[in-house]
């Protein structure tokens, strides 16, 4: 049952259907021929950066001497900024503006948009909380990549049943989600942080 939420939010977060006007909008540049070759290539950048934090991360919080409770507390705050973002979009979407010309290459398709710092930081905490269970978060990350991966695939797709609204909708409702997770996260942080 951990394994199933753990994976249902880490897909929250990853946030694939609010992504995909974002994803048009930054591959619109590229010629059509090229577009699903970048895709699946941003998507396994993605996986291996997301990967790299789950068997890395406590390593990498040692070395720079962070707590699990700071990391609950900073990706809390982080989601809840996406969080809200997503409730109340601004003029240039969940991640701002992107004037950047010619093809995308990590930023933003893999980073932030797919592996972004809350994902990353979730992945951490998961891997604190249960060095034990590897196998399990590895199979959440699996599962909730693959959804993704199987939506960004068929973006048009959806962009065309589903609408500019009905995404928006989604969207809205998946932050509301992710805010009473970020909640969570917060007071996992503060009541571990209390504790100790």
């Amino acid at each position: 049952m951990e394994t199933f939420a753990a994976a249902v939010t880490l897909f929250l977060i990853m946030d694939p259907l609010g992504n995909i006007p974002i994803f048009l909008s930054v591959l619109s540049r590229v010629v059509p021929e090229r577009r699903r070759r970048i895709l699946i290539r941003e998507l396994l950048i993605a996986l291996a950066l997301m990967l790299l934090f789950l068997f890395a991360g406590p390593g990498i919080l040692k070395l720079l001497g962070l707590s699990r409770e700071a990391i609950s507390i900073g990706g809390g705050l982080v989601l809840m900024i996406i969080a809200i973002r997503m409730i109340f979009p601004s003029r240039g979407g969940v991640m701002g503006d992107d004037d950047a010309e010619g093809e995308p290459l990590i930023v933003p398709l893999a980073m932030p948009l797919i592996a972004g710092p809350s994902v990353l930081a979730t992945l951490v905490l998961l891997a604190e909380t249960g060095p034990d269970r590897s196998g399990d978060w590895l199979l959440a990350l699996m599962g909730a990549w693959g959804v993704t991966a199987v939506i960004l695939l068929s973006s048009q797709k959806l962009y065309k049943v589903l609408g500019a609204r009905g995404l928006k909708a989604i969207e809205r409702l998946m932050g509301m989600i992710l805010v009473t997770v970020s909640v969570q996260m917060l007071l996992n942080g503060f009541s571990a942080w209390y504790v100790n």
